[in-house]
């Protein structure tokens, strides 16, 4: 890596970006348009009907972001010219042939234009459709790498990945990638072809029942987990995300320069374009959005293990340089990068629950009466059955009784009834989001980053932007970002 050749190489650059609305695809569009303006052209892919509808999800979704702020701020009135002339549209799906990219002229000029392209498109939902997610997060990346196949000029191509394909495993977790077809447990041999045919069919069925359609959803959400646990990893998203690398890697062979970035559990932004930008309810932010609301007093969680987290805009720089670094590689070449902190600036459970308590003591929610939430520390259980055994004892039990009494004494109505179903509904949300995290808050593995490690030493020792870029968890004070940083993000763009 050559000094200053960040900017060099993305200099008049063509960069396709697949899931353009997604938070990391985000921040990636705002970074370069950014840090280098002479970029050529950006064309993201929205999934979209036609034209108007995917330029009124750009503008929605991705430039109207409050992300954008320090963009809007240097260019003032002209953001949008600027935007428009920089930033194609494009209307499309990854989960179809081409990217269901229907303007044959525009599909004709990306594949003679662009240079590189960058995969972020997913579906995170730990339990979404098996359908939804097979087409997007397994073989939306293969749909890619066909169309990819028919461009001129790709010099890389980077995919977006989640460090947690890993499924359970425990101990040093390298950055290897995974043989097509290999399950985590068992004999039996992963056939995605099968398990594409396997969907079709449930659905063919389901319609032919005229099932309606969130009977449907409820019946795909748990073939999919079903379909998961059986070849070993813990739910949809993970399961999927392993078998779009199996099919990328597998068929990639002398196609492009393949990069696969896994990051760790993602948070808001450590410094670019400003502190603490966050997007939704990411991974350990659902633990404190009900602990902020007073919601959630106890979770299944060992203290002494090691919850591991990365900064978004830390995320993006490693991308970028890994980017950088790869292309214009031999074709046969792959690598892939962990991008987290467990190895190298471990941060426990244990710190983040202390933390939990001190932030949102001394800086209360208000409920809807404007008075102050009360938060206590959260009541750690070492096992999920402990946390059932609890659970039933301390709330379902009682609950019952409740139910049963009214019932007998003739009082279950209004406002009886209502109160018990809220009671009911808030227990079952509490149990399914302990069951969703339980891979995650009891999860051994220690990712590997020597890859990652490798790249940071070359970039400091070659590249003149290396600050710029940074992706060093070891430079990253946990206490002062989850007081300073992370928690008032999280209450500003989350919370509010």
């Amino acid at each position: 890596m050559e000094p200053g050749s960040i900017m060099e190489f993305l200099n008049n650059k063509s960069i396709l970006v697949i899931g353009a609305t997604g938070f990391l695809a985000k921040i990636f569009v705002e970074k370069i348009l950014r840090v280098q303006p002479k970029v050529k052209k950006l064309y993201l892919l929205l999934r979209a009907m036609d034209t108007k509808s995917a330029e009124e999800r750009l503008h929605n979704e991705v430039i109207g972001m409050t992300l954008f702020d320090v963009l809007r701020e240097q260019h003032g009135a002209s953001l949008y010219s600027f935007v428009y002339e920089k930033v194609t549209p494009v209307p499309g799906d990854i989960s179809c042939v081409d990217l269901g990219i229907r303007d044959s002229l525009l599909k004709d000029q990306i594949w003679n234009e662009i240079d590189t392209v960058i995969n972020c498109a997913a579906t995170t939902n730990f339990d979404e459709r098996y359908d939804v997610a097979l087409g997007i997060n397994t073989l939306g990346p293969l749909h890619l790498l066909n169309f990819v196949k028919k461009c001129n000029n790709v010099k890389v191509l980077v995919h977006l990945s989640t460090a947690y394909v890993c499924g359970e495993d425990a101990g040093l977790i390298q950055e290897k990638p995974f043989p097509l077809g290999k399950a985590k447990k068992g004999t039996e041999m992963i056939d995605i072809d099968i398990e594409k045919k396997l969907v079709d069919e449930k659905l063919r069925k389901l319609h032919s029942e005229h099932a309606e359609e969130g009977a449907v959803t409820s019946y795909m959400k748990d073939y999919g987990t079903e379909r998961a646990r059986m070849f070993g990893w813990p739910n949809t998203y993970v399961f999927t995300k392993a078998m779009g690398e199996m099919l990328l890697v597998h068929y990639n062979r002398d196609t492009v320069p393949l990069v696969i970035i896994r990051p760790t559990m993602v948070t808001s932004t450590y410094q670019e374009p400003f502190p603490g930008w966050i997007e939704g309810v990411r991974t350990i932010d659902g633990v404190a959005f009900g602990y902020a609301k007073g919601k959630l007093k106890h979770f299944p969680f060992n203290p002494q293990l090691i919850v591991d987290v990365i900064p978004a805009d830390m995320v993006i720089n490693a991308l970028i340089m890994a980017m950088v670094e790869y292309a214009n590689r031999s074709a046969t070449s792959e690598i892939i990068y962990h991008v987290g902190s467990s190895l190298r600036n471990p941060f426990k459970f244990s710190n983040l629950n202390e933390l939990f308590f001190l932030y949102f003591t001394q800086n209360p929610l208000i409920d809807k009466e404007g008075k102050p939430i009360k938060v206590g520390k959260l009541k750690a259980f070492r096992s999920m059955a402990t946390f059932r055994i609890y659970m039933a004892i301390r709330y379902s039990l009682p609950l019952k009784v409740f139910q049963y009494l009214a019932i007998i004494t003739g009082l279950f109505q209004k406002p009886y009834k209502d109160k018990y179903t809220a009671l009911d509904r808030n227990l079952k949300r509490g149990m399914r989001l302990a069951e969703l995290y339980e891979p995650y808050v009891f999860f051994k593995g220690i990712f590997d980053d020597t890859n990652s490690e490798k790249l940071q030493i070359a970039a400091r020792e070659t590249c003149s932007e290396a600050d710029a870029f940074n992706f060093d968890p070891t430079s990253v004070n946990w206490e002062a970002y989850m007081m300073d940083v992370h928690f008032p993000g999280l209450v500003k763009y989350v919370l509010k």
